[in-house]
């Protein structure tokens, strides 16, 4: 038996490698054709995807949404994003890991069955809360803030200096609400005259 030098065993090892590659692919059941045969479909394929911002702080990171069948079945980091480029935060991994099973212990937003969908009312000296639409609801916060702002209104203070302002109405922006929306935000809430304006991250 002759010695093998080490180029030699490379060489020997390598068309070994490629012939075996070669039979398992040609050969379905056999090496690579198995292993590709057995790999399960995606839990997303077929699913429709749209972006969105997550909602648990101001930071805005974006986010991929997964629907089928009407229903949320992934939630991750959109790579895309400027802000995070795909990564998220313990509480954006904890929502996308509870999209499938409700948790009670979690407060899951999006399986949450007592999460409401849709706006409630209720009236002055009622014990009852009744779904209204979307736009009974909207027109009646724009003729609640217009008629509580005329009625408060200042031109000027005890002092004669011009304030155009009302400290009747008052604003707490939301966490889903990210710096981007904001600015916006509060530039319409000053032209109201608004002058008590806040806003909570949760950071």
């Amino acid at each position: 038996m002759r010695d093998v030098s080490r180029r030699d065993f490379l060489k020997i090892s390598g068309a070994a490698f490629a012939a075996s590659s070669v039979a398992g692919v040609m050969r379905p059941g056999v090496g690579f054709a198995a292993e590709a045969s057995e790999t399960p479909a995606l839990r997303i394929q077929g699913a429709t995807e749209t972006t969105t911002i997550c909602c648990y702080c101001s930071v805005g990171c974006g986010a991929i949404c997964s629907v089928a069948n009407g229903k949320l079945i992934n939630f991750e980091g959109d790579p895309d994003h400027p802000v995070n480029r795909g990564g998220m935060c313990s509480k954006g991994i904890g929502q996308r890991n509870a999209v499938n099973v409700y948790d009670p212990k979690s407060g899951d937003l999006i399986t949450n069955p007592a999460r409401l969908t849709k706006p409630k009312y209720r009236a002055a000296g009622s014990r009852e809360w009744e779904e209204v639409s979307w736009d009974w609801a909207i027109a009646e916060i724009a003729k609640r803030v217009k008629d509580l702002r005329d009625k408060t209104f200042e031109t000027t203070n005890a002092k004669g200096v011009t304030v155009n302002r009302t400290s009747a109405i008052a604003s707490v922006g939301g966490a889903a609400l990210d710096n981007e929306e904001c600015h916006p935000l509060s530039k319409f809430l000053r032209s109201l005259g608004m002058v008590f304006i806040e806003h909570q991250a949760r950071l």
